[in-house]
């Protein structure tokens, strides 16, 4: 635990607040992210392109090293970040879809 960010509560009230807090910032990253990955989708050439395993290692890689540092728990960060990924390639496919399909109209 980041002790130097994560601040003391003395009820579940304080704590369930903190972790709404940060649920706002969460998912405001996230949809901007979203953002990103329907540019990948429109860059890409070709279906196949869309899951890249090199690329996944290397983000997993990269956020548990940063969760180590951190002194997060490495377990639910790699957990964590491999659902999301497998959630934004799907929405990504989704996306390659809809677009090759429309230029082709």
């Amino acid at each position: 635990m980041n002790k130097a960010t994560v601040q003391h509560c003395e009820t579940m009230a304080e704590v369930r607040q903190h972790i709404d807090a940060l649920d706002d910032r969460i998912v405001a990253l996230l949809a901007e992210r979203s953002g990103y990955v329907a540019q990948a989708a429109r860059i890409k050439q070709r279906a196949d392109q869309v899951h890249d395993q090199q690329r996944i290692d290397f983000i997993v890689d990269r956020v548990k090293a940063m969760a180590r540092e951190r002194g997060a728990p490495e377990a639910v960060m790699e957990a964590t970040y491999r659902a999301m990924i497998d959630a934004f390639i799907e929405f990504e496919r989704g996306e390659f879809t809809r677009l090759k399909e429309g230029a082709g109209s």
